[in-house]
Parts: structure tokens; C-alpha cells; sequence
């Protein structure tokens, strides 16, 4: 197995948690920095900085207006995450976005997504997460942008988010696969169905294995390939990671979440990360931030591989 090679890192905080229904997201780059994701990152040989955090106004922590909660606050901390991915990329560096909630991925996202158009390269998103968050302020159940950005990316959402990054859609259902999938409101089932989302859920994982998922998912990502991980610690099971606003049980085990890191690793073509809904507050000491460095040390290429 040759060693990869990764581009410069640039690691940025977005300490905010207006996407969600429960607070303490907003400490989660802290308490990944405290985990060790820096050191660690540098300890495999990666040039890697850390940008601090960015600004943004505070959580008024209000119920929802027209179906969306905090959407001015929610459209400017988006707007902040757009601009400081956009510049990481035009550096020829890899963002590395800290969250915060799950809404943080309209604006890292739709900046992953110009770049790609600019460069003449294929996006390929992987939403590791135990939701779809592909509502709308119609069918949503509570108003949670954090429940919203993959419908918001795909063009369906209030103009603000949907056209977040200058292009409409962002993205398409086609350029997408979620794992781990395993809480989808009625409606949000039939939306995701209708618009064709490429969804390997639990049970289907369960079925299959997860090599043959993995395998299946990152089929076709080449050279050309921009691979971009969006991940939601909830994927994994609340077991092991009940750090987290929305914990579903029967998430992902400690093996399966590593295979799924080491074979993205394995295809050298990562190209931007989230890492978000690490919510301190509600975990035990910070063992979820910690599970989720040792995580991302693998997507690095760390690796328990003893055979060629």
C-alpha cells in the first residue's frame, strides 16, 4: 500500500450552533482542538495550520419564522464559511471546517462545489450522517437548517441558502452519497426518493457489509475526482459517540467507521473535510471529539493494514 500524499491543510472553527434544536454544538472545534486533531494531523507529516475561528452573530435561540429557525444568523455564518473555504482553496490548501451544526455545510460545501467548476473537476460528496437533512420549511417538523443543507445545496430552500455560492444548484442529487443513514421524517423519505439521493442506509449496510458500500460509493471517483467528506458525528453509534445533539441508536461501529476512513484514504483523493455536530455538552468527558480525531487520523492515512 503506497503512502499517500495530502495537500496542506488549513483547519478553521465555526463555533456556532443556530442550525440546530439543542445548544453545544458551538463548542465542538474546541473540543476537537483539545482532542488533538492538530497535532495529530502533523504528527502523519501533513502541513497543516489552524485558522482559529470565524465570527458570526450569536444563537437568539427563537422558534421558527415562515418554517425557518435563526435564517438571517444561519445565512451569515454560512456566508463566513464560503469565504474562508473559497480561500483555502484558491491557495491550493484543503479546508478543513470544525463545526458547529450540520447548516455549516450550505456555505463549505457550494464553495467546494466553484471550485470544482473552476478547475474542470468532478465533485463527489460523501454525507456520513445518520440523517438525510434533506428537509424544507414545509415539511420540516421543527424549522432546524441543520435538518435542511443537502435539499438547500440541491437547489430546493429560501434563495439566501440556495444561492449561497452564486450557482443554482450548488450541487445535484447525483454528485451525493449518504452512509449511515438511519432517521428520515415521512415526508423527507418521499423527497429524497422523488429527487433520487444515492442513500446507503443501516439496514442496507447491515445487508451488504461495509466494504461492499464503501466500494460501491466511491465508484468512479479517479484523478479528475474532487472528494469532498461532509461528517456528522451521529453516524456513529451513540454508544460510542454520545456527544451529539441528535443521537439515533444503532449507528456505525468503531471497525466500520474505520473502514470507511481508511478506504476513502485509500483513494487519495480527499480534497475537503466538515467535521461537525460535536456537541461537548452532552458527552461523556470529550470521548466523541477524541473518537472522531482518531477517525480523521485515518482518513490521513493512518492504518491498521498488515497485509498488501
Amino acid at each position: 500500500m503506497q503512502q499517500q500524499s495530502y495537500p496542506p491543510v488549513s483547519i478553521f472553527g465555526a463555533p456556532t450552533d443556530v442550525g440546530a434544536g439543542r445548544r453545544g454544538a458551538s463548542m465542538g472545534p474546541e473540543g476537537l482542538r483539545v482532542a488533538g486533531l492538530v497535532e495529530a494531523l502533523a504528527a502523519r507529516g501533513v502541513d497543516v495550520v489552524d485558522r482559529g475561528d470565524l465570527s458570526g452573530p450569536k444563537n437568539p435561540w427563537q422558534g421558527p419564522r415562515d418554517g425557518y429557525r435563526h435564517l438571517d444568523e444561519v445565512v451569515a455564518w454560512n456566508r463566513a464559511v464560503l469565504a474562508a473555504s473559497t480561500a483555502e482553496l484558491a491557495q491550493a490548501r484543503m479546508p478543513v471546517m470544525l463545526g458547529g451544526d450540520h447548516c455549516l455545510a450550505i456555505g463549505s460545501i457550494a464553495a467546494v462545489a466553484n471550485h470544482c467548476r473552476a478547475q474542470g473537476k468532478r465533485l463527489r460528496v460523501l454525507w456520513l450522517d445518520a440523517h438525510t437533512d434533506f428537509n424544507t420549511s414545509r415539511i420540516t417538523p421543527s424549522g432546524n437548517v441543520h435538518g435542511m443543507p443537502v435539499a438547500c445545496l440541491c437547489g430546493i430552500g429560501p434563495d439566501v441558502l440556495t444561492g449561497i455560492g452564486g450557482h443554482v444548484p450548488a450541487i445535484t442529487p447525483a454528485q451525493v452519497r449518504q452512509i449511515g443513514i438511519r432517521s428520515v421524517d415521512q415526508d423527507e423519505k418521499r423527497m429524497v426518493k422523488e429527487h433520487g439521493l444515492d442513500i446507503y442506509d443501516m439496514r442496507y449496510i447491515d445487508e451488504v457489509g461495509m466494504r461492499a458500500v464503501m466500494a460501491q460509493a466511491l465508484d468512479g471517483v479517479d484523478e479528475d475526482t474532487h472528494l469532498h467528506v461532509s461528517f456528522d458525528v451521529d453516524i456513529l453509534d451513540p454508544t460510542i459517540a454520545p456527544g451529539t445533539g441528535t443521537p439515533v441508536p444503532g449507528g456505525i461501529n468503531y471497525r466500520e467507521a474505520q473502514l470507511v476512513m481508511e478506504m476513502i484514504a485509500d483513494t487519495g483523493r480527499l480534497g475537503s473535510l466538515d467535521i461537525v455536530e460535536v456537541n461537548t455538552a452532552l458527552d461523556n468527558g470529550n470521548a466523541t471529539a477524541e473518537l472522531a480525531v482518531d477517525l480523521v487520523e485515518s482518513l490521513f492515512g493512518k492504518s491498521t493494514l498488515m497485509r498488501d
